[in-house]
């Protein structure tokens, strides 16, 4: 048995070096995915700024394509005026731009470089708007000639050449941009495959470090089952044996009992009619004494008075009370001695009527006591032995109603649930309550607790116990002085087979 204990220290060190490999591998874990969400949040950031490069890009396009349409236009408009759609091209055109000037403002609106290209742009547009609008106005008083002379006019190319610059300066910065947070968004990227390959690397090692050692246990346990089988050869028989033996000695204990309760009331019956007869024997000394006062009185001394008509009537009560209180004790051993040996008959039993059918049985020695009985909630039905659990409920229903405080208002009530397989029934009471010193000892046989000013033998609750235990379950009581007690029952909620058979 000396491997026992080692198989429990292995236990509790593969506890630990568990516990210590999946906190490590829960911290990484966490790490892992902290990382990936800043990775995440940087993806998401880069991709929203290559978006915006884009966008940045597709409005320095759309101005260079507008810009064209609009010249267009206007030499359309200047080489055939009777044509008003080249025209109101132009002007729609003119509008259409003026648009996305404002659109691609708003996008470069944070970046320094560009605004400044923008503003340039701005100028050398409006210088050459204003070109191409006084053209527009003479070809439209009819002045060609000098439009076409305007038209040629140097400052106008040399505008154009400027916007196309500038639009291409903004478009290269664009493109820069974008090769940068492309960069960017490449490295996150590997960053974040790097991130997960590390953690499927780190999870791994963790999995092989959890799996040698669950291996290196299991074997252990293998070993320790091996030995533990070796040591437990026989072990079956000999807890059969041993409760053979019990069983013999718990039937002993029975008859032995019943023998000596027998065996006892014999004598008790011969001191009880001896104890009639010197009552007799008392009553006629008694009458005797009363003649021999009324004849002869200097006869009567006064000791034999005493004796005749105070001590000799006390001793016959003392030896009275004292078999009576003897016949009480062996009908409680009798008592027990055949519960022990009754074979319990299971069926299913709803609990709650059993104790209203008990309250009705005890309604007169609750109404004198100023006492209530109530069920609170709903009580689980139990498959067990009706006259056992009668018994142990009619016991401590009357152990409550015998125990209230004067004066105050008796309140006993039996409350219960269902916890897995088992009843647990609970009665309680306000009554004077029970030293917690004696809340063992009071399921003693003979033993009781507090003042003795009620009549009994201490034996109520010892019987509860042995029929509690032999119903497989167990009893238990809570309580304080003065503030009442609780007795929890714990039961099956359907007998057990052996006890069945017993």
């Amino acid at each position: 048995m000396a491997d026992l204990p080692a198989t429990t220290v292995q236990r509790s060190q593969l506890a630990r070096r568990m516990a210590v490999l999946m906190a490590f591998g829960f911290l990484a874990l966490l790490a892992v995915g902290y990382a990936a969400v800043r990775v995440m949040q940087r993806n998401e950031v880069h991709t929203r700024l290559v978006e915006h490069t884009f966008r940045v890009e597709n409005a320095v396009l759309d101005t260079r394509r507008l810009i064209e349409q609009s010249e267009t236009a206007r030499r359309g408009f200047m080489l055939m005026p009777s044509r008003i759609v080249t025209l109101n091209t132009f002007r729609r055109t003119q509008d259409e731009l003026d648009r996305t000037l404002s659109r691609l403002g708003g996008l470069i609106s944070d970046n320094p470089v560009q605004s400044r290209n923008l503003q340039s742009l701005r100028l050398q547009l409006a210088n050459l708007t204003a070109r191409r609008l006084r053209s527009i106005a003479l070809v439209e008083r009819g002045d060609q000639r000098g439009a076409l002379m305007l038209f040629a006019d140097d400052g106008e190319v040399r505008d154009l050449r400027t916007i196309r610059y500038l639009l291409d300066r903004m478009a290269a910065a664009e493109r820069r941009l974008m090769t940068y947070r492309d960069q960017e968004l490449r490295a996150s990227e590997r960053l974040f495959y790097a991130i997960i390959v590390f953690a499927g690397g780190l999870l791994a090692v963790v999995a092989t470090i959890s799996l040698v050692t669950i291996l290196s246990y299991t074997r252990d346990i293998a070993r320790s089952e091996e030995a533990l089988q070796a040591l437990n050869v026989g072990l079956e028989d000999m807890v059969a044996a041993r409760t053979a033996d019990l069983t013999r000695a718990n039937d002993e204990i029975q008859r032995f009992a019943y023998i000596v309760s027998h065996d006892l009331r014999s004598p008790l019956v011969n001191v009880m009619g001896f104890t009639a007869e010197l009552e007799t024997a008392a009553g006629s000394l008694g009458a005797l004494l009363d003649r021999v006062e009324a004849d002869a009185p200097e006869l009567a001394s006064e000791e034999a008075r005493l004796a005749a008509r105070e001590d000799l009537p006390e001793a016959i009560g003392f030896i009275r009370a004292s078999t009576q209180k003897m016949d009480r004790l062996i009908n409680a051993i009798l008592q027990l001695s055949r519960q022990g040996r009754r074979a319990l008959t299971p069926e299913k039993i709803e609990v709650a009527a059993m104790v209203t059918q008990i309250g009705e049985t005890l309604s007169h020695r609750l109404s004198e006591a100023d006492a209530t009985l109530s069920v609170e909630g709903e009580l689980p039905m139990v498959v067990t032995d009706r006259f056992a659990l009668d018994q142990i409920l009619s016991n401590l229903i009357e152990n409550a109603v015998k125990y209230l405080r004067p004066g105050v208002p008796g309140r006993i009530t039996v409350s219960g649930r269902r916890e897995r397989d088992r009843a647990v029934l609970i009665v309680r009471d306000n009554g004077r309550g029970i030293d917690p010193r004696d809340h063992q000892r009071v399921f003693d046989l003979f033993r009781r607790s507090g003042a003795q000013d009620r009549p009994g033998e201490g034996i109520g609750l010892a019987t509860v116990r042995a029929l509690v235990f032999r119903l497989g379950g167990t009893i238990d009581v809570a309580s304080t002085l003065g503030q009442g007690a609780a007795f929890t029952l714990s039961l099956p909620l359907v007998l057990p087979h052996q006890e069945i058979a017993a």
